[in-house]
C-alpha cells in the first residue's frame, strides 16, 4: 500500500510539474510580447510589411515573416505528404514483411537526424545544386528549405498514417476483395477513406513541425526579410527570425519584446493546429474509425 501511494504521489507531482512548466513558459511569453503590441498595435504588427527592428524609427511588421513561414511549411508539406502517405501505403499494405521489417525502422530513422545535420546537407549540397540547375544566384532560398523540411516531416507523416491505416480492421478488406474489388481499389476506396481521420491528423501535426522548425530554415532560407515573390527568394520565417536576432537584441527594448510577440503568434499557431488534432482524433474515436 505504502510503495502504491508513493508512487501515484510521484507521478501526480510529476504530471503537476508539468503543467506548471507549461503555464509558466506561456506566462512568459506573453508577459514579454505584451509590451510590441501596446506599442505598435495588434494589427499593425501583425498585417505590416516591414520588419526593420533595428532602424530608426524601427519598423516591427512581422507579415513578410508570417507569409515566409507559410510558404516554406507549405513547400515542406507538398514534399511530406505523398512521401509520407505513399511509404505508409506502401509498409502496411504492398511490402514484403521482411522489407517491412527494413523499411519502417529506415523510414523512422529520418527522425533521429539532428536537424543541424539537414542543414548541413542543405547548406553544403542542395543548395549549390539548386543553384546550378536553376541558374539562381543564391540556392539558399524558400525552395530549398521547403525540400529539406519536407523530407524531415516524412517520418511523422509516414508512422502515424501508417497506424491509421494498421488500425482498420481486416474485414473490410476481405469484404472488398469480395465483392471484386482489387488490391489498388480495395486500398484507394475502402482503407483510406477510413483511415483519413489518422491521416489527415498526421498531415496537422507534420505542419505543426514544420511551421516550428528553427535549425534548417536558419541555415538554409537565405534569411531575407522581406514578402517572398517567388518560391526561389530567400525568406526569413518567423522561427529563424527569432533565433538569429534574439543573441543581438537588448533585453527589454522594443525589438526584445517583438521577438517575443513573434513568439506568441507561434504559440497560438501551434495550439490551435494540436487542438484541430485532438479534435480530429476524438471525432475518430466516437466513430469507431
Amino acid at each position: 500500500m505504502i510503495k502504491e501511494k508513493l508512487f501515484k504521489y510521484l507521478t501526480q507531482a510529476a504530471a503537476l510539474c508539468s503543467v506548471v512548466f507549461l503555464f509558466g513558459i506561456i506566462f512568459s511569453i506573453f508577459k514579454e510580447g505584451y509590451a510590441i503590441f501596446a506599442e505598435v498595435g495588434f494589427f499593425k504588427f501583425l498585417f505590416g510589411k516591414s520588419w526593420h527592428p533595428t532602424h530608426y524609427p524601427p519598423e516591427f511588421g512581422i507579415l513578410p515573416l508570417i507569409i515566409s513561414s507559410l510558404v516554406v511549411t507549405s513547400g515542406a508539406l507538398i514534399v511530406s505528404v505523398p512521401l509520407g502517405v505513399g511509404s505508409a501505403i506502401y509498409i502496411s499494405e504492398l511490402a514484403h514483411p521482411k522489407a517491412k521489417e527494413f523499411l519502417k525502422p529506415l523510414v523512422e530513422l529520418l527522425a533521429g537526424v539532428p536537424s543541424v545535420i539537414y542543414g548541413l546537407f542543405g547548406m553544403a549540397f542542395l543548395g549549390p545544386f539548386v543553384s546550378r540547375v536553376f541558374g539562381l544566384p543564391i540556392g539558399l532560398n524558400a525552395f530549398t528549405a521547403s525540400i529539406i523540411l519536407g523530407v524531415m516531416v516524412v517520418p511523422i507523416i509516414s508512422s502515424i498514417s501508417e497506424d491509421a491505416i494498421n488500425s482498420i480492421p481486416r474485414q473490410l478488406r476481405e469484404a472488398s476483395f469480395a465483392l471484386g474489388a482489387n488490391k489498388w481499389e480495395t486500398i484507394i476506396k475502402v482503407v483510406l477513406p477510413a483511415a483519413k481521420s489518422g491521416v489527415i491528423s498526421s498531415v496537422v501535426l507534420g505542419f505543426g513541425r514544420a511551421i516550428g522548425e528553427t535549425m534548417v530554415v536558419l541555415m538554409v532560407a537565405g534569411g531575407a526579410t522581406a514578402i517572398p515573390r517567388s518560391i526561389f527568394k530567400p525568406v526569413r520565417p518567423m522561427t529563424s527570425a527569432i533565433a538569429a536576432e534574439m543573441g543581438e537584441t537588448t533585453m527589454g527594448s522594443s525589438h526584445f519584446h517583438a521577438l517575443f510577440g513573434i513568439a506568441i503568434v507561434l504559440f497560438i499557431v501551434t495550439f490551435v493546429l494540436n487542438l484541430i488534432t485532438e479534435w480530429v482524433m476524438r471525432t475518430k474515436g466516437r466513430n469507431g474509425t
